[in-house]
């Protein structure tokens, strides 16, 4: 027999291989020797003889979460170990007193991964992905190795399960049917079933990760939550809880801390304290971070309530078996913690693969049982808001100023393709934002109001002008039949309502409200569809290609990314979006009151006044996080952006001609002498620039010392709809020669043999495009892999042939987000 690829036969006697590797050994494998017996460990539950933990390869993505499933670009480019190439996933059991290891499962060059010993400490829960396939199911088995058994099924990855006291399951599985906002891997949320596989349902609504769930002494669910609603996609994954049925969801510590991952968190025995890994920054790969202690006495948002117990070296996979006493891992190690961080190695691993999940093989008592309050005869749930004035950063808003609420739902991606938003938006928005409509808010600040079930919402308030005053940047949700309450707005999270002077809340004396829809407006706005024909209407007149006014231009046509009015609008900050910043964000500083664009239609500019329809699209599209692509389908992959550069090259063959006619003005990296051709600073530069102690300014000019095509600028400065109305010709050309004379002296004639030089690449460029129309465009067809997802998920019928066929992307989308919905029945039988 011969050993797998991934771990070569000289690491291992051969006679060990043939011990561990026989189809024919039953139950245990063969004892693995220890360097030296070890010493007993003490803890609440008592003394740890034996530590269970698996062993695999690591993972190559650099993300924390990459690692199951498939790229979205390539379904045969697997994110998982190895890409799809023999792991030496086991399941192995180290006993102390005699420090020696034995084998509890043999994977055989399959991934074994998250095991969790059960209560009575007489079997194990893990997830299995067996060699050749790829998905992960979760299975169950003896901890003498017998009675192997698969609970989960389907193509579909279940990984991370706990037990849940009163005998079900809860895990993590990509049966949400969605993608990570920021990167090409799929997403998996919260799903619980019972002990056999069956009753199998969703808990939770996030559009991104929910890992590694745990059981609270109180029966509530410890697990991490990842989320960005309109701030940055890099900073915010924290612990929350929830009860096992979804309800309740409430954050637990660090929502307000940025740039850490807090993972792999367990409560510890006999204290109020968790336990979690801290990864810096994004998260490192399998989890790898500094063990902290958190304490929840001072709420969820103070700094000092976590205490890093050692440094140096990263770990992972923390397990408490005292206030003094955790089990980790560490590379190829099993180590043991104290409250102090001094670090004892338990066990050091030969062979190829790293240590994963130590967990001690003790039983342990069940934690409380929390009834189940949600309702499958409920399509929806229902908010109780005690007073929208309380809050945190809410300077300015005096009592009275809020009238409503604005419901706004994030939406999740059946594809995704890169670590940007791409068309969705200009580093703004990540997700789509559908609107629901608007609730009201009594003169107390109540509100209370229903809302679909197993959906993520999130609310802007609103003043009597329907002007935003501020915005939620974290989301709710609600399981059905639940009724959930807050104090106020980003209040303090220690904080409950102050009702002494008022003992009953104005909103609960009705029945609760219906967000009141947008009639006669899409629920789901899309720029080229929505914004771009108001703007022709009434302002391309003047900031066209032959008339620039104020240096604006709000043409619709192409750059190599968006549109240039679409550019345009958000770099001379017309419009304010989320700008993918820190979050809680002062009052009137995003949405439609910090948007100038409201103010010019409605009459305040040249006398431009748009219709009341048209305003309301406008501030439905500015509200609803500022899209470009109102559609997934307009998500690029790999392909459709490498044709994007590729329509570049001919220009870049003429940055000599570029820096020699244009580089005296534009270079340096300040201005400093009024320029026609700047442009205002991209808000999020500005704080990334605050942030990293660099000077910044008021405006940005075309800085052409370094490649200008690699630059944003390169958005406004090249048309690739029409090549010869791109501003990088039209701004040096003589206006009478056609152009705009903003750079006198460069261009005076057509003739100029550079001018035409330029225009050549431009139209080179532009025709690598023709053949296959852009999003923004006529005749416009999604990619392959919208349409390989659809199908998948059960949108598209098998026999679908994009081409074939009219296709209506922006109904496909909703017919995706439709086929996501809870829907209200009678509950089925007991198997």
């Amino acid at each position: 027999m011969n050993p797998p690829r991934s771990l070569p036969s000289s690491l291992w006697p051969v006679a060990i291989w043939l011990l561990l590797l026989d189809p024919g050994v039953a139950g245990l494998g063969a004892p693995v020797p220890s360097a030296a017996p070890l010493p007993r460990l003490e803890g609440v539950w008592g003394t740890t003889e034996q530590i269970l933990f698996c062993t695999r390869l690591r993972y190559d993505d650099a993300h924390w979460y990459a690692n199951i499933g498939y790229y979205c670009d390539d379904e045969h480019q697997k994110a998982y170990t190895g890409n799809g190439q023999p792991d030496v996933g086991r399941l192995l059991k180290l006993d102390l007193p005699s420090g020696t290891v034995t084998t509890v499962f043999d994977a055989r060059g399959g991934s074994i991964r998250d095991p969790q010993v059960h209560y009575d400490a007489g079997k194990v829960l893990f997830s299995y992905r067996p060699a050749g396939t790829d998905h992960y199911h979760l299975c169950e088995i003896q901890l003498d190795g017998t009675r192997l058994r698969q609970i989960t099924d389907g193509p579909f990855d279940d990984y991370e399960p706990a037990y849940l006291p009163d005998g079900d399951l809860v895990f993590v599985s990509t049966r949400c049917r969605r993608w990570v906002n920021c990167w090409m891997t799929q997403v998996g949320v919260l799903y619980r079933c019972k002990a056999d596989g069956t009753h199998l349902d969703p808990i939770s609504a996030n559009t991104e990760h929910d890992n590694t769930p745990w059981v609270l002494p109180d029966g509530r669910l410890l697990y991490t939550r990842w989320e960005y609603v309109d701030r940055s996609q890099v900073e915010y994954h924290h612990l929350w809880t929830m009860n096992p049925d979804g309800t309740g969801q409430a954050v637990y510590y660090g929502n307000q801390q940025s740039h850490i991952v807090m993972i792999d968190a367990k409560p510890v025995p006999g204290t109020d304290f968790v336990v979690a890994c801290f990864s810096p920054g994004h998260g490192v790969n399998e989890h790898d971070g500094i063990v902290t202690l958190v304490s929840p006495e001072s709420g969820p948002d103070a700094p000092a309530a976590a205490r890093r117990l050692h440094r140096g070296n990263l770990v992972r996979d923390p397990f408490p078996l005292s206030a003094n006493s955790f089990l980790a891992a560490r590379g190829n190690q099993v180590i043991h913690l104290d409250a102090q961080g001094q670090i004892t190695v338990l066990h050091t691993l030969d062979g190829p693969g790293g240590v994963h999940e130590p967990r001690p093989i003790l039983a342990r008592p069940r934690e409380r049982v929390i009834p189940s309050r949600t309702g499958k005869t409920h399509a929806k749930g229902a908010l109780v808001l005690a007073d929208v004035y309380q809050g945190r950063n809410l300077p300015g808003v005096n009592r009275g100023d809020i009238r409503k609420l604005l419901v706004l739902e994030s939406l999740p991606k059946p594809v995704n393709f890169s670590g940007g938003p791409d068309l969705t938006s200009w580093l703004g928005t990540f997700t789509l934002e559908r609107v629901l409509g608007t609730v009201p808010v009594e003169a107390d600040g109540s509100a209370f109001f229903e809302i679909p079930a197993g959906r993520q919402f999130f609310f802007v308030a609103l003043d009597e002008r329907d002007l935003s005053v501020k915005r939620m940047q974290s989301f709710t949700s609600v399981m059905p039949g639940e009724t959930q309450g807050c104090v106020g707005c980003h209040e303090h999270r220690t904080q409950t309502p102050p009702l002494a002077h008022r003992p009953r809340l104005l909103a609960l004396e009705r029945p609760p409200s219906t967000p009141e829809p947008f009639a006669q407006h899409p629920d789901v706005l899309d720029f080229p569809r929505d914004i771009q024909p108001i703007l022709d209407q009434h302002c391309v007149r003047c900031h066209g290609y032959e008339r620039r006014e104020g240096g604006v231009l709000l043409g619709g046509d192409l750059g190599p990314h968006w549109s240039h009015s679409y550019f345009c609008l958000l770099a001379h900050r017309q419009v304010a979006d989320g700008r993918n910043g820190l979050g809680n964000q002062p009052p009137r500083t995003l949405g439609s009151s910090a948007s100038p664009l409201l103010d010019k239609v409605a009459g305040l500019h040249h006398d431009v006044q748009v219709s009341d329809h048209e305003w309301r699209t406008l501030w439905l599209w500015i509200e609803s996080g500022a899209p470009f692509a109102g559609s997934y389908a307009g998500l690029r992959n790999a392909g459709e952006q490498a044709r994007a550069g590729a329509a570049l090259q001919p220009l870049r063959a003429e940055l000599d001609l570029i820096q020699r006619r244009c580089g005296s003005c534009h270079t340096g990296t300040e201005p400093d002498s009024p320029d026609p051709m700047r442009l205002p600073y991209d808000p999020n530069l500005q704080e990334r620039r605050k942030l990293a102690g660099r000077p910044t300014g008021e405006y940005e000019r075309i800085i052409l010392e370094r490649d200008p095509i690699a630059r944003y600028s390169v958005n406004v400065l090249l048309n690739l709809s029409r090549p010869a109305h791109s501003p990088l010709l039209l701004a040096p050309l003589a206006k009478s020669a056609g152009g705009w004379g903003a750079c006198p002296g460069v261009f005076n004639h057509l003739d100029d043999p550079d001018y035409q030089r330029l225009l050549a690449a431009l139209e080179t460029g532009a025709a690598q495009w023709a053949s296959s129309p852009r999003y923004g465009e006529p005749r416009f067809q999604p990619n392959a892999q919208y349409v390989r997802e659809l199908k998948r998920f059960g949108v598209f019928t098998e026999d679908f042939a994009l081409g074939a066929q009219p296709l209506d992307y922006f109904a496909a989308d909703q017919a995706y987000w439709q086929s996501l919905w809870f829907r209200a029945g009678p509950v089925p039988p007991e198997p």
